[in-house]
Order: C-alpha cells, then structure tokens, then sequence
C-alpha cells in the first residue's frame, strides 16, 4: 500500500498536535491457495525430467476428475547438485522441481485436495494460504477505525489539556496496512486437517491536528 496524504489549509496562527491512528479488522477468508507439485532428483537429467513430467502430469489429471479446475503452473526448475567434501566439489546430478498453484473457494476441500494430490504422487507442498477475495473492503473499514483512533486521541488530550473541542485535522498521512494470515496447515499422517481461521487486516495513519 502507497503512502498517501492529504492536507487542509489552516490559519499559520494554530498550533498543531500530531498523532497516530490505528484500526483492526478481522475477516473470515473465503479463498484458498495452494501450491503443490513434484519433485524429482538423479544423476541422469533424461530419466528424471520425463519421470517428474508424468507425475505431475498423473497428479493433474487426478486433480480434475475430482472436479479441481482452477490449476497453473508457477515454477518449473532444474537445478544442478554439487556436495563439497575436503574442498573438493562432487557433482550429485540434477533436481527437477514443478510446482503447480489451486485456487478455490471451497475450504473446507483444502485437505481433501492435498491429500488427493500426494496420493497421486505430489511430494512437495510449498505453501497453503487463506486470503479474502476483496481485501480492500476491509482495509477500508480498518482505516476508518484508524481515523476515528486518532480523533478520540486528539479529544483526550484537548481535555487533558483545557483546549478547544473543535480540533481539526489539518493534514492526514496513511501509513499503510498490514494483512496477517491464518496459521496455514498442519499435516498428520493419515489425513490433512486443515482449519483456516481469521485474516487480520490492520491500517495506520498519521493525522496533525490544529487547535
């Protein structure tokens, strides 16, 4: 999230007081994201490239009998091996990794998803995410409870102080926001629970008040 300002013309006669907003907003995810795929490892890349191709292939096409549709690819590498032992460099061959990224919105299908794709031969889950669809609405929402923050901040101080009530915000910095995930899985051996949880969304500005 850019910075952003915004400033209000006042008499150069007002004295200014400076505070921070901040507000909190917790949001029940409705999209999952995960990325799974293959990986496969030897001293003869033509064995091991066409061995992760069918693979991953096989897991794809287990994936979309079982309704899975929403499917890419986001990284397909080859990567050489080395060991190092007394300083000499031992060449171990090669590693294939392709990772494959689903979307879904139906969560509760997480760990049934997983558990498809290992069955059908995926050995790498790179990461499981839960996020909102729109999270800007509820950026909005914690923004607004950050401005509301920094207005009761500037009333108490008013009063603390013996100042005028009528304070106005003469100049507002938006700081930025902040979205935490859920914890994202835990895999047992015999089936992959999978409890999404909320997402936090936080939002901070700076707002100078005249008085």
């Amino acid at each position: 999230m850019q910075e952003a300002s915004t400033s209000i013309a006042t008499p150069e006669s007002y004295n200014t007081m400076t505070l921070t907003g901040q507000g909190r907003v917790f949001a029940q995810p409705d999209l999952a994201v995960i990325r799974l795929g293959v990986q496969t490892s030897g001293t003869d890349l033509n064995t091991i490239q066409p061995e992760n191709a069918q693979i991953t292939q096989n897991v794809l096409d287990v994936l979309k009998q079982a309704g899975i549709e929403n499917i890419r690819t986001v990284q397909y590498t080859i990567d050489k091996l080395y060991d190092y032992e007394n300083g000499t460099q031992i060449d171990r061959g090669f590693n294939v990794i392709n990772l494959i990224e689903i979307r879904t919105d139906e969560l509760d299908a997480v760990g049934r998803i997983i558990d498809t794709a290992v069955d059908a031969g995926a050995n790498l889950i790179e990461m499981i995410s839960f996020e909102a669809s729109d999270p800007s609405i509820y950026y909005q929402q914690a923004l607004n409870m950050a401005m509301m923050d920094a207005i009761e901040k500037a009333r108490t101080l008013s009063r603390s102080l013996r100042l005028r009530t009528n304070l106005i915000p003469i100049k507002i910095v938006e700081s930025g926001s902040v979205i935490t995930p859920p914890m994202p899985y835990q895999r047992e051996l015999a089936s992959t629970p999978v409890i999404p949880g909320d997402i936090t969304i936080e939002a901070a500005l700076t707002a100078v008040f005249a008085y």
